[in-house]
């Protein structure tokens, strides 16, 4: 065996390397240990799932056995992780996700010709898609002008078409990102409420501005809504304008009429894109009022130059919960006779 200290900030690892293509990283504080591997060993249970290798937890050690090239690309999140314990006393999932982005980011540029295809590359973290379906949605939202895409919370619909929105936005290939959803929760009678304009909407948009801060600073983004780079409205807004050069991303669609629906697609202007995400799982609007994205995905489904993506439980990234939840009541709805919303499955082969 052979022993490597770490150098910079992380004094208190140890890194031992062994013959059978394990690496043991040796933690010489405990508080630092009890860190990084997280609560039940949530944070090493995430890496796992991510690299696709087997990390152990053994006494004051981590240990991790895959092939050589995920051996490293472990060991250097964990380093990573390290020190984002020691600068911010606690590590969040995003962490762990950023933090192995890079890594294996890098390993994709150092060892790979092939062009990388589904990277998302932000100022603020990178994002790599985690699910095949999510795959298929990052080349949608490249390749297609409009995406209908459907399925349960967290199954990064908004977050992705977001980063994707952002990347295009700083290379200047659109002039603006136009950020939209119906505010059924307040009947769109936006006037009834207190405040001007922007304090009025803020509270049915707050999803849409959390994933913009998750991609780019605070200041940067506040600085793009200022000089109108980055525009957040209600969908109400939206009746009459020609929307150019623009990404524009609709939110909780399952919320609009068939008329808001019809009117939303038919402001798409030239060099735009224009992305429909929603969840027909969780459909606010008033009983007997059919959902405007459910009745766009009947009429427009033999349009092959729309992208339609369906998501399910299995795609869901937020806690492992939240996939179980999913799972559980989309069996109930079926079994009621519930919940038959949903895109049609679409083989590759249908749609040429």
């Amino acid at each position: 065996m052979r022993s490597i200290k770490s150098k910079g900030i992380i004094s208190d690892l140890k890194f031992v390397y062994s013959d059978n293509d394990t690496i043991s990283v040796i933690f010489q504080n405990n508080n630092l240990l009890v860190g990084v591997v997280g609560e039940f060993n949530s944070n090493l249970k995430e890496l796992e799932k991510i690299t696709e290798t087997n990390i152990y937890s053994r006494g004051n050690s981590i240990l991790i056995k895959s092939t050589p090239k995920k051996n490293e690309l472990v060991k250097n999140a964990i380093k990573f992780l390290a020190e984002q314990f020691i600068n911010n006393g606690s590590i969040e999932k995003k962490d762990i996700i950023s933090s192995i982005n890079k890594f294996m980011i890098d390993e994709k540029i150092n060892n790979s010709n092939k062009k990388i295809e589904y990277i998302i590359k932000t100022p603020k973290t990178s994002v790599i898609p985690r699910s095949e379906k999510q795959k298929e949605y990052v080349r949608a939202l490249k390749n297609s002008d409009i995406i209908i895409s459907a399925g349960p919370a967290g199954t990064g619909k908004t977050f992705l078409a977001v980063a994707v929105a952002l990347t295009l936005l700083l290379e200047k290939k659109i002039e603006r990102i136009i950020l939209s959803r119906p505010a059924v929760e307040a009947g769109e009678r936006l006037g009834f409420l207190p405040g001007d304009m922007r304090e009025k909407v803020d509270p049915y948009l707050r999803p849409l501005y959390d994933s913009l801060y998750d991609l780019l600073d605070f200041e940067r983004i506040q600085k793009k809504i200022e000089i109108g780079d980055i525009e957040i409205a209600p969908l109400a807004f939206m009746r009459g304008r020609t929307l150019s050069n623009a990404f524009i991303i609709l939110d909780e669609s399952q919320n609009t009429t068939a008329v808001q629906m019809k009117m939303f697609l038919t402001r798409l202007g030239e060099n735009s894109k224009m992305i429909i995400n929603g969840d027909l799982s969780q459909v606010d609007l008033p009983s007997g009022t059919k959902s405007g994205l459910r009745e766009s995905i009947n009429i427009l489904k033999d349009m092959r130059e729309i992208g339609f993506i369906e998501f399910d439980d299995r795609d869901v990234v937020r806690n492992p919960l939240v996939s179980k939840i999913v799972s559980k009541y989309e069996k109930f709805e079926r079994s009621e006779g519930v919940g038959k919303e949903y895109i049609s499955k679409y083989k590759k082969n249908d749609r040429g």
